[in-house]
């Protein structure tokens, strides 16, 4: 058998998929399961030709299959090679596998991959690493508290590759300083590898020698970004810091431009026609691309209720360049002031669009309704649809409340389909609030920029009940999406929301307790027990900290080959139906209907790829969060850099052991008061009640107080603002500031 050096481990990227995949061709290639089994078996480490010979693995393709499958279990972290190169379980070398989370101190924790605690490493183990790489660890020992801490064996993958960051310049050597805070080490670039770059200007390096435990990583700038304060900056920074997918490939836009502009006559005359029917759009001031259109009417015994969804997977066929680019992308990204779309602008504006007075192709939920609102009948078809009017939110809401001008005064039809979707709504609605489901509102910043280009204030996103008709709608179209693929057991893909666990209910319980609730929450508690809070905290002045005790003890939702319900929406099944221009399980799951509707069979492949593409499709999503919330940060940072010096009121929006976080009002921006900025006294942090407390004065500081702060320091890099207390007897006159 011919001997190879062990393979790197470059970063394959989200869209990495099943390594044994390549060579499943091969004849009684002997699984995982049953490499393990011999070399527990055989006892000792094993040379591969040994390994082959036990396992009559045979001939030259095979040998070759064999050596490559070993290989991507040594990276994946099951076995471990030796200097003498034979192979080991990693299990009874008593080592672990897992990622490693870097902090800003220089330290690091390495979470294992099949669970269990956190493993230390010290800063001299650290250094080798960087934040997400793949790594063998073996447990030295445990600390007073119990928890483990251990050394670092094997850097299995190389999680960074590229660091955009700020290049800086000093005695002639040169560093990137890393934007991501989770990379907690500069970048050495020599003198050849600068690319140009000025001091202090962001750049794109690509890291040529990852560290060790003798010297930091070494790079080379392959692109310069630009200044650091240049307009546009914060989205270029957030792009490459989270390796979002912002280039289409040759092939993905090959792929789109084969799609005609237009409806074809044969299209239409395949589906069902509803282009007589009023449905409308109803989105924000914004919006480009319109998914979903709706018509509801009254009947004898309810009401039926029509969401029409863009038909995306009649034009993004599996197996296409352009489906392998969307898979990658998995959402579209919606920075303040630009969209990185999930498809090609041809589609997600143009041929998918549900655009109003154009035939479109849709797949259709129909829905029967009773007077309760329960679903009597739901029916999922293809079918063309032309929208009649695409309305925005607040127009609706002011038209509907009595502001009886266009656009719908002339419209007959579809100002009867608003008044009857406002009448379902309402019933929906109390429907919602009879099952226990989750109403937590939260506060997202809406950003106005003048005409250079430079942010004039920052506000909220109000939400009218015109949001909330189209989300009850939304909600019930993927209701019925969910129950109709359980029922035909298609496989296919959910959005689940796990119960909070234990500790989590036992903590909110106890805090509760603290300011005078007496609720008593069982360890497995039920949505309505939580709704319950949120109702009784509504008229009460510390309702905001009530509500966001609640959210920090709830589960992140995900998405699941396997149905597990949604707890915050009280439901046993749910899934992502109705936006498949900008996500990508909601077009997975269009394919699963259609699949289900033509009764084609069920392949093992099928629901094993479900798990997949749901890792995938949660990854893509929290990248995307991720990128969007640091991008908000820089631009509230920077829209706070000319206000150093000036008084604002606020509220406590979050305590911790060094100060205490502030929301300002109007502009929702958020900074810290660190403790040593607070009042004279020794403070003590109270976690129970989420609060600091003078131990000589008894001054208090909890989510929801009202303060007045004064900004002391702006720093754009480590996204941070910073405040000082203003004692009201001595305090500017306020900025336009209201109290809560």
């Amino acid at each position: 058998m011919r001997r190879r050096a062990r393979p790197s481990s470059p970063n394959n990227g989200p869209r990495q998929r099943d390594r044994d995949r390549e060579y499943e061709h091969v004849e009684d290639l002997p699984s995982r399961e049953a490499i393990l089994a011999a070399l527990e078996a055989l006892e000792t480490p094993q040379r591969l030709e040994d390994l082959a010979a036990h396992l009559d693995v045979r001939g030259p393709a095979a040998l070759n299959a064999l050596e490559r499958r070993v290989f991507a279990m040594t990276r994946d972290g099951q076995l471990v090679q030796n200097r003498a190169e034979r192979f080991g379980l990693a299990s009874r070398m008593d080592l672990i596998a897992g990622h490693v989370l870097s902090h800003r101190d220089g330290f690091a924790f390495v979470r294992p991959d099949q669970g269990g605690d956190d493993i230390y490493l010290a800063q001299r183990e650290a250094r080798r690493t960087l934040h997400g790489d793949k790594v063998l660890v073996r447990v030295a020992g445990f600390d007073q508290r119990g928890r483990p801490y251990g050394n670092l064996v094997e850097v299995l993958e190389r999680a960074v590759t590229v660091v955009v960051g700020r290049y800086f310049r000093d005695h002639g050597i040169g560093v990137v300083v890393p934007d991501n805070r989770h990379i907690n080490q500069d970048i050495l670039i020599p003198e050849d590898a600068s690319g140009g770059a000025r001091d202090g200007q962001i750049v794109v390096a690509r890291i040529e020698q990852q560290p060790d435990q003798r010297s930091r990583p070494i790079g080379r700038i392959t692109e310069v970004l630009g200044e650091h304060m240049a307009p546009g900056m914060e989205i270029e920074i957030a792009i490459r810091s989270y390796g979002l997918p912002a280039e289409w490939p040759a092939a993905a836009l090959k792929d789109a431009e084969a799609i005609p502009d237009e409806v074809q006559a044969s299209e239409i005359a395949a589906r069902r026609d509803l282009r007589e029917l009023p449905l409308v759009t109803i989105d924000g001031a914004d919006a480009r691309d319109f998914d979903d259109a709706v018509h509801a009417r009254r009947t004898a015994k309810g009401f039926v209720l029509h969401v029409a969804i863009a038909d995306v997977s009649h034009y993004v066929r599996l197996g296409t360049a352009l489906d392998a680019e969307a898979y990658t992308r998995g959402t579209s990204v919606y920075f303040p002031d630009r969209v990185i779309p999930m498809l090609p602008e041809k589609l997600s504006n143009g041929i998918c669009s549900l655009n109003p007075g154009v035939p479109r192709l849709a797949m259709v939920c129909e829905l029967t309704l009773a007077e309760d609102g329960e679903v009597r009948r739901a029916q999922f078809y293809p079918a063309t649809i032309r929208s009649h009017a695409r309305l925005i939110y607040e127009k609706v809401e002011a038209w509907y409340r009595g502001e009886r001008a266009q656009p719908l005064a002339d419209q007959p039809e579809v100002a009867a389909n608003i008044e009857c979707l406002y009448e379902l709504y309402e019933v929906l609605r109390a429907r919602r609030e009879q099952r226990g489901a989750l109403d937590i509102d939260t506060i997202e910043p809406r950003f106005l920029y003048g005409v250079n280009g430079k942010i004039e204030s920052v506000e909220a996103r109000t939400r009218v009940d015109a949001h909330k008709l189209i989300e009850e709608c939304m909600i019930a179209a993927n209701v019925a999406a969910a129950k109709f693929l359980l029922k035909r057991r298609q496989p296919g893909l959910y959005r689940v929301h796990e119960p909070p666990a234990g500790e989590k209910v036992q903590a909110l319980g106890q805090f509760l307790r603290e300011l005078g609730l007496s609720f008593t929450l069982d360890p497995d508690p039920e949505p309505a027990d939580l709704g319950a809070i949120l109702v009784a905290a509504r008229e009460r002045l510390d309702k905001r900290l009530i509500d966001t005790m609640v959210l920090r003890s709830l589960k992140l939702a995900v998405y699941s080959a396997e149905n597990l319900g949604h707890f915050g929406l009280a439901l046993e099944a749910y899934t992502h139906f109705t936006s498949p221009i900008r996500r990508y399980p909601d077009l997975v799951v269009h394919r699963a209907i259609r699949a289900a509707l033509a009764e084609e069979a069920v392949s093992e492949d099928a629901r094993q790829s479900m798990v997949e593409i749901a890792s995938q499709t949660s990854m893509a999503e929290r990248r995307a969060d991720e990128a969007t919330r640091d991008a908000v940060a820089w631009l509230k940072c920077e829209f706070m850099q000319d206000k150093v010096g000036e008084c604002f009121g606020g509220i406590v929006s979050g305590v911790a052991e060094f100060g205490v976080f502030v929301e300002l009002d109007d502009i929702f921006v958020e900074g810290l008061v660190h403790v040593t900025a607070l009042p004279d006294d020794y403070y003590q942090y109270d976690a129970v009640r989420h609060a600091l407390r003078g131990r000589a004065g008894g001054r208090q500081f909890s989510i929801g107080q009202a303060v007045e702060v004064q900004v002391t320091r702006v720093d754009l890099d480590e996204r941070k603002i910073d405040f000082r207390l203003v004692e009201q007897s001595r305090s500017r006159p306020r900025r336009k500031g209201r109290r809560r």
